[in-house]
């Protein structure tokens, strides 16, 4: 755990100046094992400390890659120094950031970092599992990995915080061949937040996991193609999820909009249809602490949620605290830096579809022809809300009944066209965290929603 060797350069802060300082620790451990064999092995820790300042709408920053009381001095004096020398010839006279809540938060206990050789035998047996029990399978891959930021910050407002964010997960990537010799795979993770031993205790509570992806795997290996066309669809929680991060969550980033982004019309405006609703959560939502809890940012402001979208208006946008000041919004923790190196940037947290009241069976049974899509191994979005995700695993739906497996096929549209359609709105939500969001910066996020029964667009063959 890092220590405290931020509080003392407070004296050193310039009165009535906007200043963080922060000290922070990323760790990385990974292993992966194809077709039994490790071909990678990996472990890194990178630490260092940052010092931001802000003048009159311009800043300063300055890093080092070592975590030391002089270390922090000298990043501080420089980064003060750079914000005079810009504040003196750009001159752009802007009035003082946004108070926030004084408040502190400190993490209880220590990273748990177990040994590399944790992550080898578990994935070992899952090896062993699937080579087994998996007769069908061309490739299969496993990896294991863990990954934390450990961030320490002290600012001139007084908030003070001490952070530790790790997830760890398995991946399982499976690849068969159809009945003409085409491969054919399937991938699934598992884990969430927490360390590597505290997620991974027994490699058998993950066989029926396993079975569930060869099952579907072997079903998608006989699978058809879809119709390409506009079709009624209902898309799983997963689907829903990357929706709300990659089409409509980077529209309505601050930063992104100042830069153009189609919401910049659209504030007060509708963008979905009424039983539509999107927040982004800080650190718990629907009643339960959110995938990957954010209780404070990196420019020291309290975390809170967000409401984007309620019953289908567009009603706000995640900001920084310089941005929150132009919009004449509330900040509430969305500034957020991968490394020490990094300055924060403007970022997604928890960010999901609400929940409504119908049910996977009716939405099911209300679709004559149709499509039930579930997966998504890629996606692509612009600032202008336009999309295009793969959808790797999927059904038919014939006469309100689910039909054959689908081979790959793409979605595509424009988001705040394509929510207008949505007409059904599942009641249960599923979360994933296993990704990084990169913009600009890697960085751990959340994001899910329930099933949506719309109308997008779907490739064919």
């Amino acid at each position: 755990m890092l220590q405290d060797i931020l509080s003392s350069q407070k004296p050193l802060f310039d009165a009535g100046v906007h200043t963080e300082l922060r000290g922070q620790l990323n760790r990385d451990r990974r292993v992966t094992l194809l077709s039994g064999d490790i071909v990678s092995n990996t472990r890194s820790d990178i630490s260092g400390v940052s010092a931001r300042v802000y003048r009159a709408g311009t800043w300063g920053f300055s890093s080092m890659a070592e975590y030391t009381r002089e270390a922090a001095e000298k990043v501080l004096r420089a980064a003060s120094e750079n914000a005079a020398f810009m504040e003196k010839h750009v001159g752009l006279d802007k009035p003082a950031l946004p108070p926030v809540r004084q408040d502190s938060f400190t993490v209880s206990e220590d990273i748990h970092d177990p040994a590399q050789r944790m992550y080898v035998d578990f994935i070992r047996e899952l090896d062993a599992y699937t080579e087994k029990h998996c007769p069908k399978l061309i490739s299969r891959r496993f990896v294991a990995t863990e990954d934390s930021m450990e961030k320490l910050l002290v600012c001139s407002d007084g908030m003070q915080a001490h952070t530790i964010l790790p997830r760890s997960y398995c991946y399982a990537f499976f690849t068969a061949e159809t009945p003409s010799g085409t491969p054919v795979d399937l991938f699934r993770a598992f884990g969430g937040e927490g360390t590597f031993d505290l997620n991974f205790t027994d490699p058998a509570e993950y066989y029926e996991k396993i079975d569930r992806l060869y099952e579907y795997l072997m079903q998608k290996r006989e699978g058809v193609y879809a119709d390409a066309g506009e079709k009624t669809v209902i898309l799983g929680g997963m689907m829903t999820g990357m929706l709300a991060h990659e089409a409509v969550g980077h529209t309505v980033e601050a930063d992104l909009v100042l830069g153009g982004s189609v919401a910049g019309h659209c504030l007060n405006k509708q963008v979905a249809s009424e039983k539509v609703s999107l927040s982004d959560f800080a650190n718990t939502a629907f009643g339960s602490r959110c995938p990957l809890p954010v209780f404070v940012d990196d420019e020291g402001t309290p975390a809170s949620d967000v409401t984007l979208i309620k019953d289908g208006t567009l009603v706000a946008y995640m900001n920084n605290r310089e941005s929150a000041l132009h919009f004449g919004m509330e900040p509430a923790g969305n500034a957020r830096a991968w490394l020490f190196s990094d300055e924060p940037l403007i970022r997604m947290r928890n960010t999901a579809i609400h929940p409504g009241t119908d049910k996977l069976e009716d939405m099911i049974a209300s679709i004559d022809d149709g499509y039930y899509l579930i997966d998504s191994g890629n996606g692509q979005a612009d600032t202008t809300g336009e999309f295009m995700f793969g959808v790797t695993m999927g059904y038919e739906i014939k006469h309100g009944k689910l039909g054959r497996a689908l081979l790959d096929t793409t979605i595509s549209g424009v988001a705040f066209e394509m929510l207008k359609t949505v007409d059904m709105v599942g009641d249960a939500v599923q979360w994933s965290s296993s990704g990084f969001c990169g913009k600009k910066q890697r960085m751990p996020v959340g994001l899910g929603g329930p099933a949506l029964r719309c109308k997008v667009m779907i490739g064919g063959r």
